[in-house]
C-alpha cells in the first residue's frame, strides 16, 4: 500500500503546530496502525529528521495510551484502540489524517502526545475503597449477585484512553468518570466512600475543565471497550443523592 499521511506536528505546548504531509510506501495490510507509524519514523530517523512522537505502551488494547484521532474519529474507523487497528481498514492510495486529542483538559505536549493526567487526578479524588488491613479475604467471602458483579466489571473495563472526551462535542469526561464511580458504587467494598466519592470526583472533573454532557451518545459509540452511558445516569443519581444528604446533615 502507498499512503499519504497528514500528521499534526507540534514542538511543544506553546508551539502553534500544524499538519505536515508524508508519503509512505510498502505498507502491509497486516501491519497495525502503530507499526505503520514505526516504519515512517524509521524512514524519518534515517533522513536525520525528528520522528513523529506518539503514545503507546502495551500494544494489546488494554492500557489506553495509543490515543490518536484518525480521519475524524477517535482511534480510527473501527471501534477499537489504535494499536489494535490494522492497515487493512484503509485503502491503497488513501490520505490518512492523524491528530492528537482535542480538549482543553488534554494539552498537547508534542506532536500526537497529549497530557491526560487530568484523568489520574479524577481517580485520585475518590477512586479508592477503605478496607481493613490484614490477610486477604477469600474471594467468595462477600456474596455479590451476578448481575451486580457483571455491571461492575463492565464499568471497570474502562481503560482511560480518552476517546469519550475526543468524541464529545463538549469534550466531556462524564463517561470516564461515571465508569470509575460506578465500578465501586455497585460493590459492597465501595460503600464506605460512596457519597463522598461521587461528590469529589465530579468536582475534580469540573475543575479540570471538561465540558458538560448533553447526551448525544458519541462517547459510547466510540468507546473501544463499549462502556455504556447508563453509567452516566448512575453517577448523576449518586451525585444528587450525595448532595442532598450533605445538605441535610
Amino acid at each position: 500500500m502507498n499512503l499519504t499521511l497528514k500528521i499534526w506536528r507540534q514542538k511543544n505546548n506553546s508551539d502553534k503546530g500544524g499538519f505536515k504531509d508524508y508519503k509512505l510506501g510498502g505498507v502491509s495490510k497486516d501491519m497495525s496502525f502503530l507499526e505503520m507509524l514505526d516504519v515512517l519514523n524509521e524512514e524519518l530517523a534515517a533522513k536525520g529528521e525528528d520522528p513523529v512522537h506518539f503514545d503507546h505502551d502495551c500494544r494489546e488494547g488494554i492500557c489506553g495510551m495509543c490515543s490518536l484521532y484518525i480521519n475524524g474519529k477517535p482511534h480510527g474507523p473501527q471501534q477499537t484502540t489504535t494499536c489494535q487497528l490494522h492497515m487493512r481498514s484503509f485503502n491503497d492510495g488513501e490520505t490518512i489524517t492523524i491528530e492528537p486529542w482535542r480538549a482543553k483538559a488534554f494539552p498537547v505536549l508534542k506532536d500526537l502526545v497529549t497530557d491526560r493526567s487530568a484523568f489520574d487526578r479524577i481517580i485520585q479524588a475518590g477512586g479508592y475503597v477503605s478496607v481493613n488491613t490484614g490477610g486477604v479475604p477469600d474471594a467468595n467471602e462477600i456474596p455479590i449477585p451476578k448481575t451486580i458483579a457483571d455491571m461492575a466489571m463492565d464499568a471497570a473495563q474502562c481503560i482511560g484512553c480518552g476517546a469519550c472526551v475526543a468524541a464529545c462535542k463538549n469534550a466531556s469526561a462524564m463517561l470516564f468518570t461515571s465508569a470509575k464511580v460506578s465500578q465501586l458504587a455497585l460493590l459492597p467494598q465501595g460503600q464506605v466512600e460512596r457519597k463522598t466519592r461521587a461528590e469529589k470526583m465530579v468536582a475534580q472533573m469540573d475543575a479540570e475543565g471538561f465540558g458538560a454532557c448533553t447526551n448525544t451518545g458519541a462517547c459510547e459509540a466510540e468507546c473501544p471497550k463499549g462502556i455504556s452511558i447508563t453509567n452516566i445516569a448512575r453517577m448523576n443519581r449518586e451525585y444528587f443523592s450525595a448532595v442532598v444528604s450533605s445538605q441535610n446533615v
